[in-house]
């Protein structure tokens, strides 16, 4: 019998699948984005990025920018009752616009 993969990417087919007019390399200035402690930020897995991203049961939800580590920004998600923390690169990030 055949095992199957149990990696972090693992049922991920429609999650990180992306409309055909923006498959490809996204644009570089992604990565340069600065977010600010407090600030609000929705997690979005881009998925020619494999560097940084965050779990996918974390890809469509919003948290609280915390902190920084190195390249990448700190956030506190709600995932049920509890508070996590996630830890993912600006690429993978979005700007929440009020």
């Amino acid at each position: 019998m055949v095992r199957p993969s149990h990696g972090l990417r693992r049922r991920g087919r429609q999650i990180l699948r992306r409309s055909p007019r923006n498959r490809g390399l996204s644009p570089i200035t992604h990565e340069f984005q600065v977010f600010e402690a407090g600030e609000k930020a929705h997690i979005f897995i881009d998925p020619s990025v494999h560097k940084g991203a965050p779990h996918l049961r974390f890809h469509g939800k919003t948290g609280t920018v915390v902190g920084q580590k190195g390249r990448a920004f700190v956030l506190e998600v709600k995932d049920g009752n509890k508070i996590k923390i996630v830890v993912a690169r600006p690429d993978h990030l979005r700007k929440v616009k009020l």
